[in-house]
């Protein structure tokens, strides 16, 4: 088996929007180094300062290089019959085959991340970045930022891990499937599309045969996530869905949050066909308050459409929502009864046990009552009006960001942290505007009850 262990230098984060600034490559065999490549190439676009700030690598460096296509005979030849490694791969895999799509030419090899192999290995170590994983295992980096020195730093994790991993499986299940063993294709898709594929959280397109979109989704594997479209014969929807797709087109987002967030808005803007033929309602249940004769604000969940009014938070189904209710009602002392919670023609249950002030029967004071009936809301509004919502990027050295401006959400974005950790103007800079409307605000809010961000900065 041989292994083309590489890394790339680019003018920014997306294959679709930029370009290699420089590239190397160690072939080795599973046992030592057989032969290398590298060089500068010439991006045909001005590198960003703060790229240059990070690598070293300028315009003046790159002027005289090498454009892509006069080395790209020489990438294919030196990596046939190679498994690419790298450490997070699909970003380097990705700007690779991106450059070789541009010239018309299908670039496919099989796949392995360090990054994923060492969390198996090795696990427990709080970060997998390139720097901290190597640090932290004895392996020194001569040229960080640079394509030549991080490969080579890749090359010694690669031999540690493969090492460490002799006697299972655990490496050779770290490599991608192999092309043209993926099973339950139609007539119109290749092997090499599924498998251009990265097994990374985003949102992802299912096209037709001449390219028209049929479906947008979001997945933490997309990757196994289209093959499972692919093999779906449960219904007569998924089955002829299936059977049409004709090409795949994805985005890597890192964050899941961004991925449900992504994938809520382009599917407002594309309406795809099969997104259209879902019958599911997501947030079928609203938390609806109303002021009663006596001036007590009181609390329903019911379904949404039956009220002439926006739900202040919406719900999945009813179980969860009383689940979330009730747990909330007891944190802020009110009574059940106002809460929608326990039928009842006189006093709610928590009365009679001491854990209601007796606002069912006129006992407590409306005033105070409907104060925590307003934290109580409060907590499923945004927590914050003003905050920047920090989460995991698309690779090692990147942060996602969230924004939302005066309760309002503003969009995302992403953040280089090898150049500025969590400076707030580079933050608001970076985000990319996008709608704000009760769908993303469902998604935001309940993302923020059940799962953890990195963190919350607010103002």
């Amino acid at each position: 088996m041989k292994y083309a262990i590489l890394d790339i230098e680019t003018t920014g984060g997306s294959p679709k929007y930029e370009k290699i600034t420089e590239i190397a490559v160690f072939i080795h065999d599973g046992r030592q180094i057989t032969d290398e490549y590298s060089t500068l190439v010439n991006p045909e676009k001005l590198i960003p300062y703060h790229i240059t700030n990070l690598t070293g690598i300028s315009n003046e460096m790159v002027a005289k290089a090498p454009k892509f296509f006069e080395i790209a005979r020489k990438l294919v030849e030196i990596t046939e019959d190679c498994i690419i490694v790298g450490h997070n791969v699909a970003f380097d895999y990705g700007f690779i085959k991106n450059e070789f799509q541009q010239l018309g030419f299908d670039f496919h090899r099989k796949t392995l991340c360090t990054v994923k192999l060492a969390r198996k290995v090795l696990p427990g170590f709080k970060s997998y970045s390139l720097g901290n994983i190597c640090a932290q295992v004895g392996i020194s980096i001569n040229g960080r930022h640079r394509a030549e020195g991080d490969a080579f730093a890749t090359v010694r994790l690669f031999e540690l891990l493969l090492s460490a991993s002799a006697g299972n499986d655990i490496f050779s299940a770290a490599v991608s499937p192999a092309p043209g063993k993926i099973k339950n294709i139609n007539g119109f898709l290749k092997a090499s599309q599924i498998d251009e594929v990265p097994a990374a959280t985003g949102v992802y397109y299912l096209h037709d045969s001449e390219g028209n979109l049929l479906y947008i989704g979001k997945s933490k594997n997309m990757h196994q996530r289209v093959l499972s479209h692919l093999g779906n014969k449960n219904t007569r929807r998924s089955t002829e869905l299936g059977e049409r797709i004709g090409g795949i087109s994805f985005e890597a987002t890192g964050s899941e949050l961004i991925a449900l967030l992504w994938e809520s808005e382009e599917i407002k803007r594309h309406k795809p066909f099969y997104n259209r033929l879902q019958k599911r309602v997501i947030y079928s249940w609203g938390l609806f308050e109303k002021t009663d004769e006596k001036g007590y604000k009181n609390l329903r969940i019911l379904k949404i459409g039956k009220e002439n009014q926006e739900p202040v938070s919406c719900f999945e189904n009813l179980a969860e929502a009383r689940k979330i209710l009730g747990q909330m009602a007891e944190k802020y002392w009110l009574c059940q009864k106002l809460c929608g919670l326990y039928d009842t023609e006189g006093a709610c249950f928590h009365y009679s046990i001491r854990q209601c002030g007796g606002a069912c029967i006129g006992q407590e004071s409306v005033k105070p009552y409907n104060e925590r009936v307003d934290k109580l809301l409060n907590g499923f509004r945004y927590e914050h009006e003003n905050m920047l919502i920090v989460d995991k990027g698309r690779k090692d050295g990147e942060k996602a960001v969230i924004s939302i401006i005066n309760g309002v959400y503003k969009g995302f974005g992403y953040i280089d942290i090898t150049r500025s950790y969590l400076n707030m103007e580079d933050m608001l800079e970076c985000i990319k505007p996008a709608a704000d409307n009760r769908d993303v605000r469902q998604i935001i809010q309940q993302w923020m009850r059940r799962n953890k961000v990195e963190k919350v900065i607010r103002w």
